[in-house]
């Protein structure tokens, strides 16, 4: 459902998607997903076919998330979820599934403006790749920054371009650069996800994300554990070469995450550790955590290694 967790701020803690969030509204918000019906150039043949290799886009559609109901219906289904316990609350539409900017400029602000237009939702998050940002697009949008709260997450998956041809990704690194760079300069919110354990990477390879993504104009940042799920192409490639993957421990992984946040430019709000995969979905590793209880072991953890974020960026 997209609750906002963090860890909470402290003077050795990350700030968390909370404060962020807070010094933009006055009031609690919450997001929506809205799955609009897009595809991807990585499944439509335009790049490729099949898309990533991790990717089952079921995993991340709530079920009011169905691509057969217009946006409008979408947010009334998701914020009836929550107005009767939060009557005051007010939401975010978060375009999630796919690629959110992936067609005609025109189509696509018909689509967010049909968003914004819905009562009491009062921003927008737009998730993309970085090989589909237009000019054209980015210029729309920088009107729109300029009313509304709009923040563009970037699926950047890993700094380093072997790792993005061996997942599939069909761009590099560093038009995820220019894609971020282009965006902070229209004066537009940006975000990333990266994906930690991905087949290839060394843990000092996946530290050193760290180091890259410190570098960019970031707001906020999506972790993710490497999740192997059902009917993928990577499923199909851990049966046949295991030797690739290391599938973390939650003890193993909450360590992956401190040396990463120790490593990592202390203004970039991480807003999630973990992502959760559908049980019937999920192959492995089954934690059975959330986001908030991952992060309260995290937190715990940090306390004990007297450790904070930036300590060694």
């Amino acid at each position: 459902m997209n609750h906002i967790h963090g860890i909470s701020s402290g003077p050795h803690r990350p700030r968390s998607i909370r404060d962020f969030l807070a010094t933009h509204f006055p009031f609690k918000v919450q997001k929506i997903s809205i799955n609009a019906g897009f595809t991807c150039p990585n499944r439509d043949g335009t790049k490729g076919f099949g898309g990533c290799t991790y990717c089952n886009n079921q995993t991340f559609s709530p079920q009011y998330a169905a691509n057969e109901k217009t946006v409008s219906r979408q947010l009334e289904e998701g914020i009836r979820f929550f107005s009767h316990k939060y009557p005051k609350m007010k939401y975010i539409a978060y375009f999630q599934a796919y690629t959110n900017t992936y067609d005609e400029t025109e189509k696509l602000l018909e689509k967010y403006n049909e968003a914004l237009n819905y009562p009491d939702v009062v921003g927008l998050i737009i998730g993309t790749r970085p090989d589909c940002m237009p000019e054209d697009l980015l210029n729309e949008l920088k009107k729109m920054a300029q009313k509304y709260f709009l923040l563009i997450e970037y699926g950047v998956e890993s700094t380093h371009d072997e790792t993005l041809k061996l997942i599939n990704r069909q761009h590099t690194y560093q038009e995820a650069v220019d894609a971020i760079s282009r965006t902070h300069e229209k004066d537009i919110l940006c975000g990333v996800h990266l994906i930690l354990g991905l087949p290839g990477e060394s843990r000092e390879m996946i530290l050193s994300h760290a180091d890259r993504v410190s570098e960019l104009p970031l707001k906020t940042l999506k972790l993710h554990q490497l999740q192997l799920i059902r009917h993928t192409k990577m499923a199909k490639q851990f049966e046949e070469t295991p030797e690739l993957f290391h599938l973390y421990t939650v003890d193993e992984y909450i360590e992956l995450c401190i040396d990463f946040m120790e490593r990592l430019n202390p203004e970039i709000i991480i807003e999630r550790f973990v992502s959760q995969s559908p049980k019937e979905l999920l192959i492995a590793p089954d934690w059975g955590l959330k986001n908030n209880e991952f992060a309260a072991k995290i937190e715990k953890r940090m306390k004990e290694r007297q450790t904070f974020p930036g300590k060694t960026n």
